[in-house]
């Protein structure tokens, strides 16, 4: 099987440099970037005091800070927010103008595997052509029939916490490191197993639904899509009514489970 590469132009890059970048980030996102090595890659997010999801991001480690791999029409907010924090701190934080991209289905030398799951591929950084051979839309195919949410595309800034939209399943959480910004809502969500909702995959026959129509399970109310395309979409879904007979718009719908999602 031929791999495949798409440049992602969804995604932009941040770089985050200096003395203090590395305690700067790491007291404030989910993941921890302290002892995240040169060319290593994670997943993570920065959430809002309450406990809410507001930015999705890689974190790749340099010799001199962070690479933050974002997405595009949210970088500037992402610029501004990180700077709102920066205060006293000894840290550099620029637009990067590099490229994402990301390949799957086969070995593709030079790039970095996908932390959250290795049915994702894998991710590259940097300048020019890297033999792309895909389009953006093949990719987010691809990533839907792994089941793997896309939090830009998925999540509702500020209202949808990290744990339904899987952060906790898919290594986007360190739950030793200590302190981050909206860290005492997302520990006691995962502590008291407080998790009523997840976004999982739908399939069905046809085109996608609407973005928030309806799920339901029977005449009850089981959750609502979210971005899809024909024949899979993803839901965020209680996780109580996703058993039975679940129908969006009069359509038979089915709940997917993937390998990496234990419920």
């Amino acid at each position: 099987m031929t791999t495949r590469i798409a440049r992602l132009d969804s995604r932009a890059l941040i770089r985050v440099t200096g003395p203090d970048a590395r305690p700067f980030l790491h007291n404030l996102l989910t993941q921890d970037v302290e002892t995240l090595a040169p060319g290593q890659l994670r997943f993570g997010g920065l959430l809002s005091p309450p406990g809410r999801l507001l930015f999705d991001l890689f974190l790749l480690g340099l010799e001199d800070g962070v690479l933050l791999d974002v997405a595009a029409d949210r970088r500037d907010a992402l610029l501004q927010r990180l700077a709102m924090y920066r205060l006293r701190a000894q840290v550099t934080v620029e637009a990067d103008g590099g490229a994402v991209f990301a390949a799957w289905d086969g070995e593709a030398p030079g790039f970095i595997p996908d932390p959250r799951t290795p049915g994702l591929g894998g991710r590259r950084y940097g300048y020019g052509d890297v033999g792309t051979n895909a389009a953006e839309d093949d990719w987010q195919a691809h990533r839907l029939a792994v089941g793997v949410p896309d939090p830009a595309a998925d999540a509702f800034p500020d209202k949808t916490y990290p744990i339904e939209a899987d952060f906790d399943l898919l290594n986007g959480i360190d739950f030793q490191k200590g302190c981050f910004v909206g860290q005492e809502t997302t520990s006691r969500m995962k502590r008291r197993g407080a998790i009523r909702n997840r976004m999982l995959p739908l399939a069905f026959d046809g085109p996608a639904p609407a973005f928030g129509a309806e799920v339901l399970n029977g005449e009850l109310r089981a959750g609502e899509v979210l971005s899809g395309r024909d024949g899979a979409a993803m839901a965020l879904m209680r996780l109580d009514r996703i058993e039975g007979d679940l129908t969006v718009d009069g359509r038979p719908v089915t709940v997917r489970r993937p390998d990496w999602a234990p419920l």
